[in-house]
């Protein structure tokens, strides 16, 4: 023990340190100390927060290092090592199967899924998260909504004392990567179709993808006099009266909103149901005829009515340098190429945020949080042209963010940015491909953080290994844990892909529940979110609409923050799990 003298209160103070913190600091303040009901800071300070409209570089959020409150006459300790420690809990959701609800809007085997539940919450998780199609909840016909199933569903979490994530699904499943079931989009959708295949997102060849409407009919009364964006808004204002009751018990703590192809905002450039494979480059999915009317009306405005969109990109499977578009000195750098990919890329932004604010207006009031989901187009991110994430809408160069404006976007909704492939190293990609997973992670995440928003993430393939865990908890905590209270950098959540027989396999499982562990900061299950940071007021109405302009100023290029090399969190998944995460990466 250790007494000194601090400042004007004239009186000692003992401080007693713990072999396993030798940083934290336990004091006893004399009952005669004046002040000492005060709360005492020591560290950095909030940093400032920013409007959404504000074009400075904004700073991530910085945890109070080091407080000291005392109450009690004879001194009360707080922030002991376990609380300071909590701060760098990270919670972790497990996505449900896609068909958990079948596409006749039924819920089956409901034991065999609460007995699932139980396990995952005996494995320490937080919550799970579960895609609320429209295809099946809107299938007999506009506006004819059926959340019986889903109720039931939400019932069962609830009790098993999870938390829930629930995703506005306006896509149809099938199509894309590890999607095991179809479930199309409601049919009188696609009867609509028939007479105006427009409608859906269509490539150069005229191929059309009725996995999703083209935005180009996002305010276009064509759906029994709608639009579809009014048909989002619709959907989501009968899911809040419908399930108010599990909002008001706080089982949904965020509503994930769909946006596009998979539930992220982009175009569907890859879809493997026209025969796209890894690595191809995609196409530009901009062919229909209400984008090619809006591409028109913007090139005309510009002073160049000639200009007509891209037709030398090349296909699906092409690699960048075999196409006149994507090629060294190929016309994406031209005057030409550059104002085609700012229109599409922000036909793209404005897409989001529209959608966004009729979220919002739905789910005003209520104690959740909106986030919005971006993919994680990792191949050809070294070469100079990007050329996948081009296709998908994603206008990203080496000298431009991509990425940044999508996050200044979503500050004004105060919307969570959830990124995804947060388990893939570099290493584990073909050298062909020219991948870059861990650089566009932080890329992304940076990003989000300059924007002062919340950042949380998923995997994107299916993985049961120590180095898959490990490289997630690295970008869950890029520069590790911060044993004073919260880190500099921290992301809000993961959400594990997915709930599965495999998973819980008894040595998959142990492992997983140790990965849940590490990400709680070797802490137990927290049933409070205020102990770990997250406070879950009723949602505010969006900010004012941010411009175009202010959004472009987000589109100049800086350093991604540091990262460390490795986690100091470290899942040791033992010598087999070890071999199989070198195996993924010489054979993936």
């Amino acid at each position: 023990m250790t007494s000194v003298t601090l400042g004007s209160l004239g009186e000692k103070i003992r401080l007693h340190s713990r072999c396993f913190c030798p940083n934290v600091l336990f004091i006893n303040v004399p009952e005669n100390a004046e002040g000492a009901s005060k709360v005492w800071r020591q560290g950095t300070k909030n940093a400032p927060t920013f409007s959404s409209r504000s074009i400075i570089s904004r700073s991530p959020p910085q945890a109070v290092a080091f407080e000291i409150s005392t109450t009690e006459p004879k001194a009360t300790t707080t922030l002991t090592y376990e609380v300071k420690m909590l701060r760098n809990y990270v919670p972790i959701f497990v996505m449900l199967p896609l068909g958990v609800i079948t596409v006749d809007n039924v819920l089956e085997d409901k034991d065999k899924l609460v007995k699932e539940l139980k396990e995952l919450r005996a494995a320490g998780i937080d919550g799970v998260m579960i895609d609320v199609w429209w295809g099946i909840i809107e299938s007999k016909g506009p506006k004819q909504y059926d959340w019986t199933a889903y109720r039931s569903l939400f019932q069962a979490v609830q009790e098993c004392e999870l938390k829930l994530q629930a995703i506005m699904s306006f896509h149809q499943c099938g199509g894309n990567v590890g999607d095991v079931v179809t479930i199309p989009l409601p049919q009188w959708v696609l009867d609509i179709g028939e007479s105006d295949p427009d409608i859906f997102y269509t490539n150069l060849k005229g191929n059309r993808n009725p996995e999703y409407l083209t935005l180009g009919v996002d305010n276009r009364r064509l759906f029994s006099g709608r639009t579809a964006v009014e048909i989002y808004s619709d959907y989501m204002k009968s899911f809040r009266e419908n399930i108010a009751d599990f909002l008001e018990t706080g089982l949904i703590i965020d509503i994930e909103v769909g946006l596009g192809p998979a539930g992220e905002l982009r175009y569907p450039s890859y879809p493997e149901s026209q025969g796209w494979v890894f690595p191809g480059i995609g196409e530009f999915q901009c062919y229909d005829k209400y984008l090619q009317a809006d591409f028109k009306e913007a090139a005309t405005a510009a002073g160049h009515p000639e200009w007509e969109l891209p037709d030398n990109a090349g296909e699906y499977n092409d690699a960048p340098e075999s196409t006149e578009f994507f090629k060294s000195n190929g016309t994406y750098l031209t005057e030409k190429g550059k104002f085609f990919l700012t229109w599409y890329s922000n036909k793209l932004l404005s897409h989001g945020d529209q959608i966004l604010d009729e979220a919002n207006k739905a789910f005003v009031g209520c104690k959740l949080k909106l986030a919005a989901k971006v993919s994680g187009i990792h191949w050809w991110y070294k070469a100079d042209n990007h050329a996948a994430e081009l296709t998908a809408g994603y206008y990203n160069l080496k000298d431009r963010d991509g990425y940044r404006p999508i996050a200044r976007m979503l500050s004004r909704h105060r919307a969570i940015l959830n990124f995804t492939c947060l388990e893939m190293r570099d290493s584990e990609q073909s050298a062909d491909a020219k991948s870059a997973p861990q650089e566009l992670v932080q890329q992304v995440l940076s990003g989000g953080w300059r924007e002062n928003i919340e950042v949380a993430g998923e995997n994107a393939l299916s993985r049961y290994d120590s180095t898959a865990y490990n490289q997630i908890l690295l970008n869950a905590r890029p520069n590790g844990i911060n044993r004073d209270g919260q880190p500099k950098l921290r992301m809000y959540g993961v959400t594990y892909l997915r709930l599965s027989d495999e998973l819980l396999q008894k040595p998959n499982l142990n492992l997983f529940k140790t990965f849940v562990k590490k990400m709680h900061a070797d802490q137990d299950y927290c049933p409070d979110p205020k102990k770990y940071n997250h406070h879950l007021g009723p949602l505010e109405r969006s900010k004012p609409e941010i411009s175009i302009e202010q959004l472009m100023e987000a589109t100049k290029a800086e350093d991604a923050f540091p990262w460390d090399k490795e986690t100091d969190m470290s899942v040791s998944g033992g010598l087999l799990s070890n071999l199989i995460g070198k195996l993924f990466s010489l054979f993936k």
